[in-house]
């Protein structure tokens, strides 16, 4: 992943949810942060978008295979485990008291999301393109 300083699209202060937007689960996830992030601190970009392609290549991920949600915040990538933990830490309370997942060692963490990215589509379903955005999520992603 890279350190450069702004990725393309994406302002010095923006913290933006990478995610996989046929995967039921992770719109769910993507719903989720919408209704529950009120100072609207992340910014959202599925990963099949041209600004989702562009930052998957800025961080030098496949733009093919999607396995893994990205939190680009800082001009860093955060992916699997630490990219959920960095979010929940950014939401209000209670989903904040989520970081306390920081205590479990990350190789476990990570074995877990694992786990669960390789099967999300068994599991969870999926759709059979990206859904279409109501007024106030399309102001919730970053232009294409």
């Amino acid at each position: 992943m890279t350190d450069s300083e702004t990725p393309p699209g994406v302002g010095r202060d923006d913290q933006v949810v990478l995610f996989d937007g046929v995967c039921k689960l992770c719109n769910g996830w993507a719903k989720f942060l919408i209704r529950h992030d009120h100072q609207r601190r992340f910014r959202l970009a599925s990963v099949q978008s041209p600004q989702g392609q562009a930052l998957l290549a800025w961080c030098g991920m496949p733009t093919d295979q999607y396995e893994t949600l990205v939190l680009i915040r800082e001009g860093r990538a955060h992916v699997r485990s630490d990219a959920i933990l960095h979010i929940v830490g950014g939401l209000p309370l209670p989903w904040r008291l989520g970081v306390v997942g920081r205590v479990i060692p990350r190789p476990i963490r990570d074995w877990l999301y694992d786990r669960i990215a390789r099967n999300r589509y068994r599991l969870f379903g999926r759709y059979d393109s990206c859904l279409v955005l109501t007024p106030d999520h399309r102001s919730r992603f970053l232009d294409d």
